[in-house]
């Protein structure tokens, strides 16, 4: 079976990540889960990609491929000081010299978007730009895209939107998946911390899976990789388009998209990643597909997901 077989298998729906930097790049030192806690922003730890990802596009995006975004966000990261490369992984090996679009060409169906900012308000660690992060994904979605307020969730911890915790990102991943069907375009923003915890079932080469940190991680734990895979990634319907934007620490394959292309001036396109192991993913992509041709219900696929995402996770700090 070849890479792009496989792919197909293990994730049905076009996935495509855009992150602020590689797994091992991050402003500071969150790997030591013993002793947890947000690192200290210091400026830097919000990260700068959502607003060199959103320059690059109002002023240039209808002329843009996606190989040009990405380099022209890394020239707009090291002006600003950031030593933080951009990449873009993907269930496809896409051409990155392509146009770069939220739609595909044969769009048929609905926008639908989750944005998830968190500042981590009142906690050590506390970010500053990821509300406005947020605010500006969602007005360059609705000004540029023609998403609609109703196929948005917002999670924010600014006492207005719904509280981006655990509980409710892992909800929201859900919810999209059982909202969308063949035809649609979804968008995925999060921005706020994110981190690696030492991988407790030997699928990554590394030895950490990579993490998104919600508000209540404390109480709640933090989302592995793991979980975003079964709750969303795997779990989306064929047909569907999904993009994301990654504006966090240790983003790189939080995903877990097999191909992949580096803005570093070495790389000429998107390719397999070497490291990566299908062998966990389509087990899971069977697992959840059996159920579902079973049943007929894509509530019940969803429901293993779910079980699956809680035995993953079970970091408590």
């Amino acid at each position: 079976m070849s890479t792009e077989e496989e792919a197909a298998k293990a994730i049905p729906a076009e996935v495509r990540m855009i992150s602020g930097c590689r797994d091992s790049q991050t402003s500071a030192d969150v790997s030591n889960v013993a002793s947890f806690q947000l690192p200290d922003p210091a400026g830097r730890s919000g990260g700068a990609c959502t607003s060199a990802l959103l320059k690059v596009l109002y002023n240039e995006a209808d002329s843009l491929s996606f190989q040009e975004i990405l380099y022209k966000m890394r020239d707009i990261l090291g002006d600003g000081g950031y030593t933080q490369i951009p990449q873009l992984t993907s269930s496809r090996c896409l051409d990155v010299s392509c146009p770069f679009t939220l739609k595909p060409d044969d769009f048929s169906g609905t926008c639908r978007a989750v944005i998830i900012g968190i500042n981590y308000v009142g906690q050590n660690g506390e970010l500053s730009g990821c509300h406005n992060d947020a605010n500006n994904m969602m007005e360059y979605l609705t000004n540029e895209h023609g998403f609609q307020s109703e196929n948005m969730t917002i999670l924010m911890d600014d006492g207005e939107n719904e509280e981006p915790t655990r509980e409710n990102i892992l909800n929201a991943f859900k919810n999209l998946v059982n909202s969308s069907e063949a035809g649609d375009a979804c968008f995925l923003h999060y921005s706020g911390h994110g981190g690696k915890v030492r991988d407790d079932d030997g699928d990554e080469e590394d030895g950490y899976d990579e993490t998104l940190i919600p508000v209540d991680y404390q109480s709640a734990g933090q989302i592995r990789d793991d979980d975003v895979f079964t709750t969303l990634v795997g779990a989306m319907p064929a047909g569907v388009t999904l993009t994301c934007l990654m504006d966090c620490c240790h983003s790189g394959s939080i995903l877990d998209l097999p191909f992949k292309f580096v803005a570093d001036g070495e790389s000429e396109g998107m390719s397999f990643d070497e490291s990566f192991d299908f062998g966990k993913l389509l087990g899971l992509a069977a697992a959840l597909a059996g159920i579902s041709a079973g049943d007929g219900f894509l509530g019940n696929m969803m429901s293993v997901a779910s079980c699956l995402a809680d035995t993953f996770c079970k970091d408590k700090f």
